[in-house]
């Protein structure tokens, strides 16, 4: 199978639930893994007579990710009726948007592994209800149904064709998970299904002018099947085109396990909707005034966040990457940083100790016990030589993990865990480890400039805890150089 001859079109629709407290069209809660069919109203489930009544969040939070993604926000826009038949759709259609989204004409901006960035665009940002959810494994012989879902408030944000490979569409998905929790808009758990994807795919061939038939994926519960959904579809669709074939116009399932995308049903048309204006529900105006209130409440998005991390306080591409995933750990690092704490020792805790004990427990960083200020402090006392660094990392964090009210200064003197400086027994131990490792001081000489690690590694261990790494780093070098 020759696939340089092609290339792949690739757009993606991505469905957010709306973090709100409320269904988007009736007031029951929206709680995810309460009992079945316990969160429903009349609204919800469509009995006659019962008519919708718009959440005001939700139009605010939609607005919000469409100035989020330099989207054109409507002025005025109108629901409609999207009519189909699912078991888990009790009324037996959607509210949704159709001719006139709530927002379009955005772009986004991703970057990929190389560092080289590029801008997919987005063709509209609608608003929707939620369908509720079947339930396949649940029995041997029924499929049931959950209702609790049903009338969820949602966008989808539909990006043009303009993504080419899998690792674009991580990469999109990627930023747009990252934003849509930056923003509060959804909290991106695509595990628990409150965000979705569906990947329109085709192949067609390099020289080409006109795309593909177009097959939709959908049931794809994380980026990286995602990835793996869309390399087997192009593969697919290749060996089709290759052998003569004609690839369908259809709707595909991604099955996880097989690693393999299975046909549904032929893919939809809008008229197979039968799309008509909502009767129960006046158009939504939106004023400047609105657009302008939530564009002043938005924070600082997690691109300019990486930018200025990046240019302005010298962190590296995986520092400004790790910190601005998740808004509450970018936000903890910066408060972490205002007492004057060098920016790239912060960056470097917040990568390490501090992410590897989020990790292992579980933790989230708004339950992380020391407080940004703290650490700054910690950081402050290693850059300053006060206390070496495998100290303040073994010892003092470990203890304000337990007791996060100490003060780090005071802990660490109460403790005799302060460095102490003998420049003189410094520089003859220095000496002494060099004089041992003649051969290898020759080999440092020559080029092999790893060493140097080892020396002051052999230097610390003689000296003990409470001397100064970046010290003995210094001595070492200026040896080594003389």
């Amino acid at each position: 199978m020759n696939l340089e001859k092609y290339r792949a079109v690739i757009g993606l629709e991505v469905h957010a639930q709306l973090d709100t407290r409320a269904k988007f069209f009736c007031p029951e809660a929206v709680v995810y893994g309460a009992e079945p069919n316990t969160c429903i109203s009349p609204v919800s489930l469509g009995y006659p007579g019962a008519l919708p009544s718009i959440n005001a969040a939700c139009i605010d939070l939609a607005i919000k990710m469409g100035l989020a993604t330099d989207c054109q926000i409507a002025e005025s826009c109108h629901f409609a009726r999207k009519n189909y038949f699912y078991p888990d759709l009790p009324k037996g259609y959607q509210i949704t948007q159709d001719q006139t989204p709530i927002c379009f004409g955005g772009k986004l901006e991703i970057r990929l592994k190389n560092g080289e960035t590029k801008t997919i665009g987005i063709t509209r940002i609608h608003l929707e209800e939620d369908a509720g959810k079947s339930l396949h494994d649940q029995d041997p012989f029924d499929t049931l149904v959950d209702l609790n879902r049903a009338g969820v408030g949602l966008i989808e944000i539909v990006s043009e064709p303009d993504i080419a490979c899998a690792e674009e569409a991580a990469a999109y998905l990627t930023e747009i998970r990252k934003l849509v929790r930056y923003l509060g808009v959804c909290d991106g758990n695509m595990e628990e299904g409150s965000l979705r994807c569906d990947a329109n795919i085709s192949v067609m061939l390099k020289d080409a002018t006109e795309f593909g038939t177009r097959v939709e994926v959908k049931n794809m519960n994380s980026i990286s099947n995602v990835a793996r959904a869309i390399n087997y579809e192009i593969e697919r669709q290749i060996q089709i085109v290759e052998s003569g074939g004609k690839v369908q116009k259809e709707t595909r399932t991604w099955d996880a396990a097989t690693g393999k995308t299975f046909s549904m049903r032929d893919k939809e048309s809008a008229a197979d909707y039968r799309y008509f204006p909502e009767p129960d529900l006046q158009p939504l105006r939106i004023s400047q005034k609105q657009i302008e209130s939530i564009r002043a409440a938005t924070p600082e998005l997690p691109e300019s966040r990486y930018r200025r991390y990046v240019g302005e306080w010298g962190l590296t591409d995986f520092d400004a990457t790790v910190i601005t995933e998740r808004r509450e750990f970018s936000d903890y690092f910066e408060a972490a940083t205002l007492s004057g704490a060098n920016k790239k020792a912060v960056a470097n805790w917040m990568t390490g100790v501090v992410r590897a004990y989020l990790n292992e427990t579980a933790t989230d960083v708004a339950a992380f016990p020391i407080a940004p200020q703290t650490l700054g402090k910690v950081v402050e006392m290693v850059e300053s030589g006060k206390i070496n660094l495998n100290t303040a990392k073994e010892k003092l964090f470990v203890h304000l993990l337990e007791r996060p009210d100490d003060d780090p200064e005071a802990v660490a003197v109460a403790n005799d865990w302060l460095s102490v400086r003998d420049p003189e027994a410094e520089r003859a131990q220095v000496r002494a480890v060099l004089d041992a490792h003649a051969e290898k001081v020759q080999q440092y000489r020559n080029g092999k400039t790893g060493l140097l690690g080892f020396f002051v590694g052999q230097a610390m261990k003689n000296l003990g805890a409470k001397a100064d790494p970046k010290e003995i780093n210094r001595i070492v070098t200026e040896l080594l150089q003389s």
